[in-house]
């Protein structure tokens, strides 16, 4: 707690320079808007800033120009045609200063948001040493934002500015987003990729979501009605970074409205045990962004949560954030990574990144960017019916078929009758189907599947992709 205050005290004070350099300049650009900078392709480019009321500012970027006037706050905004992918360009800003902002390049740009396993760097990830070293993508560009939590949405925030992805730079990068990047670069042409790693261990997703989000969600009333009281102060003064709007206000709507393909997240371990609440606070935070964004459809891809031991008293509420997430798939245009082969149930932080990024990649490369008959995902309950004393379990996403990724029996199965008293089960595979059965219940009514902290079933499809816990049937 210590560190976090006094890394947040520099950033306060690091905000308090930028504004006081801007007012005696009267001209200031927000966090996003530096050298080495990545616009979104084939979108409106919208640039903005601050300036002396009443100041005309001119914009120019790759033959195309436009004019604004700053308003009574200062602030100025100007909309520029779309350009393809490509670059390097230069914009030129000319209002009570002449500014010339470098080496810009158009493709792809994507938040990297959520609490520790997405700030997670890549000096922190499985084999960091080669990883850093071969790390020589110049079109890979990341900007890092600060922990600074706000009581009101923040019009600018002291961001160090883009990087370019090097092995100098590339070993703070979160990872998950890098190798994200990496993947999608692969796969489409060294199309320029940037990320924006707005992200903060230990988190929770209340304070990621603007007040647009709760209102839409009914099941959030409580929060909703108490809106004007957060985020919440200590008797000191300071914001209670953990309560709702906080990083909001301070780390999201400074780059609102920079233009992004979508978002990535990496978060829940904060708000273990909520269950299918969570799945609500999901909604609340994909409808938020995508409202501030003004984009409906924009993609939003997450990680579901790998096993670790929480607590012996609690095993399954882990499996309860699990389903929560697999029924947030029922938003339009999300996806999510299943990570129950690649974690350490004695590590809150699994090192293999690299897999987590890839398999993001995977759902973008399919929904996104058109690649076809790509398997994106492992295999996802579909439904199941009760079988001669067994239950038969069909999936979606059996990607060419279903396999024991290790060849052993499969594993993590349970069924139980009217009693609701769950027993281990045997589990076989049929064609595209599971068979699972139990000598201890004779007239099976529920199954489940990885129902536990622990669980790291072996269920997969044959692109290597694992199969999500779930559970159906019964009460």
């Amino acid at each position: 707690m210590k560190r976090w205050i006094l890394k947040s005290a520099l950033a306060l004070v690091a905000t308090s320079i930028l504004g006081l350099a801007s007012a005696q300049a009267g001209f200031e650009l927000p966090p996003v808007i530096t050298d080495h900078m990545v616009l979104q392709r084939s979108k409106p480019i919208v640039l903005w800033g601050w300036d002396a009321p009443g100041q005309q500012v001119n914009v120019t970027l790759a033959g195309s120009n436009a004019k604004a006037t700053a308003d009574g706050q200062g602030r100025w905004q100007v909309t520029l045609p779309a350009l393809p992918a490509g670059g390097p360009h230069e914009i030129q800003i000319q209002g009570s200063v002449s500014v010339t902002v470098k080496d810009v390049l158009v493709g792809e740009v994507w938040v990297c948001s959520g609490q520790s396993n997405m700030e997670w760097n890549v000096a922190q990830s499985n084999n960091p040493q080669e990883e850093i070293a071969a790390a020589n993508y110049p079109r890979i560009r990341h900007i890092k934002v600060p922990h600074i939590p706000a009581d009101k949405a923040q019009r600018n925030v002291a961001a160090g500015g883009w990087t370019v992805c090097s092995p100098a730079t590339v070993a703070n990068y979160t990872a998950v987003g890098y190798f994200f990047a990496r993947e999608l670069q692969k796969n489409l042409d060294g199309v320029p990729i940037g990320l924006i790693g707005s992200n903060w261990g230990g988190t929770r997703i209340e304070p990621w979501t603007p007040p647009i989000g709760f209102q839409s969600v009914p099941a959030l009333k409580d929060i909703t009605d108490k809106l004007a009281e957060y985020p919440t102060k200590d008797a000191k003064g300071q914001i209670n970074f953990q309560t709702p709007l906080a990083l909001y206000n301070g780390m999201i709507a400074p780059f609102v409205p920079y233009a992004i393909r979508g978002s990535l997240w990496y978060q829940g371990e904060s708000n273990n045990g909520e269950g299918m609440l969570y799945m609500e606070k999901m909604k609340a935070l994909i409808g938020g962004w995508r409202s501030i964004w003004k984009d409906p459809e924009m993609p939003f891809y997450f990680v579901q949560l790998a096993p670790y031991i929480y607590g012996k008293t609690n095993a399954e509420n882990l499996a309860g954030i699990w389903e929560a997430q697999t029924k947030s798939l029922a938003i339009p245009h999300t996806g999510m990574a299943v990570t129950v082969d690649i974690g350490n149930t004695k590590d809150i932080h699994p090192k293999n990144k690299q897999d987590v990024g890839k398999r993001l990649a995977l759902w973008a490369l399919a929904k996104d960017y058109g690649k076809k008959d790509l398997v994106y995902s492992g295999p996802l309950y579909k439904s199941h019916a009760v079988d001669n004393g067994a239950i038969r379990v069909s999936f979606d996403h059996v990607g060419g078929g279903l396999v024991s990724r290790d060849g052993q029996p499969l594993s993590w199965w349970q069924v139980a009758g009217q009693d609701g008293q769950f027993k281990k089960a045997e589990a076989t595979i049929d064609g595209d189907t599971v068979v699972v059965k139990s000598a201890d219940v004779a007239a099976p009514v529920a199954v489940r599947f990885g129902w536990d902290q622990e669980a790291e079933p072996n269920l997969s499809n044959k692109a290597g992709l694992p199969a999500s816990p779930f559970r159906a049937g019964g009460k």
